[in-house]
């Protein structure tokens, strides 16, 4: 019954409309006032006055537009910059999301279509920008939710956390999460979450672990000196606020005075 009021409904606000459009002239004076008519005469369809957007609800929405198919080069723009995505809206930028969640998915597909196709794909930095801008619309959304709890509760809301030590000895930061069980019962999230370590193998792989970091960062600080002293001697009159900002582990001052920063020629 409820359906064939409903069709009842429908047929009337169709015979409205179509008496509506014969009746009245789309002059430019009585454009608005035929908008606002249609508007209030179908209270039951809720929907724009003209609608000329092409959709398109098929599987072509994973591909690229057919023009940009076998060129090796497509012409695109830069990512989006956090200070020009806090000038949008919430609902802006909600549907930002998805419209690069679309152009990601898009992107992908093209990537492996290429790939199997032994072609390839043009501009794959497009991918890049593409996954820049999501992050910097996430950190956007992340910022405001922070700003309205603060604001109401006096917390960040931001999802709470620890940093722990995991069965091999490496730290890391563990984001907590409800489960319906508690924890003490809950042998399920003590078999997948191991805290902490014992073991005397488990402490002579974090010294080994931590010898092969520290050399890591000894060979970086020696190539970073063995590099500027090199541009010192062949570039005497270099900028030395610019290559301590560059290099900020290297003692640049002192460098400068050595014997291996000269050159054969002695500034006047």
């Amino acid at each position: 019954m409820a359906a064939l009021i409903k069709i009842v409904q429908a047929g009337s606000c169709i015979n409205g409309i179509t008496k509506l459009f014969t009746n009245l002239s789309l002059s430019q004076n009585v454009t608005a006032s035929v908008k606002c008519t249609f508007l209030r005469s179908t209270p039951t369809l809720h929907c724009a006055f003209i609608h000329l957007t092409s959709e398109r609800r098929d599987l072509m929405e994973f591909f690229d537009d057919p023009k940009n198919w076998g060129k090796n080069e497509v012409r695109v723009g830069r990512s989006w910059h956090k200070d020009e995505l806090r000038l949008k809206s919430n609902s802006d930028l909600h549907k930002l999301w998805f419209v690069l969640l679309k152009e990601r998915n898009m992107l992908m597909t093209m990537e492996e279509a290429c790939k199997q196709a032994h072609e390839i794909f043009p501009n794959p930095e497009r991918l890049d920008k593409v996954e820049d801008s999501m992050e910097n619309l996430e950190s956007i959304v992340r910022e405001r939710n922070r700003a309205y709890h603060l604001l109401e509760t006096g917390e960040t809301g931001e999802r709470p956390g620890q940093l722990v030590y995991s069965i091999l000895g490496l730290k890391f930061y563990y984001r907590k999460c409800q489960h319906s069980i508690p924890k003490f019962v809950n042998t399920r999230w003590h078999k997948t979450h191991l805290f902490g370590f014992n073991e005397k193998s488990t402490q002579k792989f974090i010294n080994l672990y931590r010898e092969k970091l520290w050399n890591k960062k000894r060979r970086e600080r020696i190539r970073n000196r063995k590099h500027v002293q090199v541009l010192l001697r062949r570039f005497p009159n270099l900028d030395l606020n610019y290559m301590k900002e560059m290099f900020p582990d290297v003692d640049v001052e002192a460098l400068k005075k050595s014997d291996q920063a000269r050159g054969h020629t002695v500034p006047v």
